[in-house]
């Protein structure tokens, strides 16, 4: 299972929101680059990186940011945040970024989601944000009627490289990953499934990785907390 380290950016700063609510947001360094660095010095594998402002604006806001990070580090990183076509699916993807996470517009505009992933194989990842088993789109802010395994279901043809399913009640809190229902989504479908929301302990992960269906999990406020280290993280999950 893959650990994924967390930067969410925020008028150009790394943050944790709790809830995903953005008045409720914690500062942990003006650096982003210099955090990636820090990640893949610590051994880690893949880079999760978040727009927060573009999510809620519909297009990307922090680009500065997310460039510097790919100018600054070697390893993959994914992104999600605001992508919402195809000229900005190519545009990040031209720009050296691994993997596109499409979140809203997996519920708006499902044939964007199948269109990409035909043009760029592996490289288009479905963002699943959840509040109570329902999709939640734009920034967290709206909920959907949509549920999570029909979403995720409807992508099952699509070529798509991984879902990303996060518990929002779950995100910045601390209080451990939502293990029965993203290790019931991963069953439900053949696509990767990558856990975020909550990972808050060195346990949260083994118990995520034993289930033996979950590819990867996502962390952020344990790591700039120290909760988790991420070295020995990275050193438990290996197999």
């Amino acid at each position: 299972m893959i650990l994924y380290p967390a930067i969410d950016l925020k008028d150009g700063h790394c943050v944790r929101l709790l809830h995903g609510e953005m008045d409720k947001a914690t500062v942990f360094g003006d650096d982003p680059a210099a955090q990636a660095a820090k990640f893949e010095a610590a051994g880690c594998e893949w880079l999760h990186l978040v727009d927060l402002n573009g999510a809620f604006a519909g297009a990307p806001v922090n680009a500065a940011a997310v460039e510097a990070i790919l100018a600054r580090v070697t390893v993959p990183a994914q992104l999600g945040g605001g992508i919402r076509d195809m000229a900005t699916i190519e545009a990040w993807l031209s720009k050296g970024l691994s993997r596109v996470i499409l979140g809203t517009v997996a519920v708006e505009n499902p044939a964007l989601v199948r269109e990409a992933a035909r043009a760029f194989p592996g490289k288009v990842a479905v963002g699943i944000d959840a509040r109570g088993g329902r999709v939640a789109t734009k920034g967290w802010a709206e909920e959907t009627d949509v549920m999570v395994t029909d979403l995720a279901n409807s992508f099952e043809d699509a070529g798509v490289a991984a879902i990303i399913y996060t518990d929002i009640m779950r995100d910045g809190a601390m209080k451990g990953p939502n293990i029965e229902a993203t290790e019931a989504l991963a069953r439900a479908v053949s696509i990767p499934v990558i856990a975020s929301g909550g990972v808050s302990t060195l346990a949260d992960l083994v118990a995520l990785r034993d289930t033996g269906v979950i590819a990867g999990a996502i962390s952020g406020r344990a790591l700039y907390d120290g909760a988790i280290d991420l070295g020995d993280a990275i050193a438990a999950l290996r197999p």
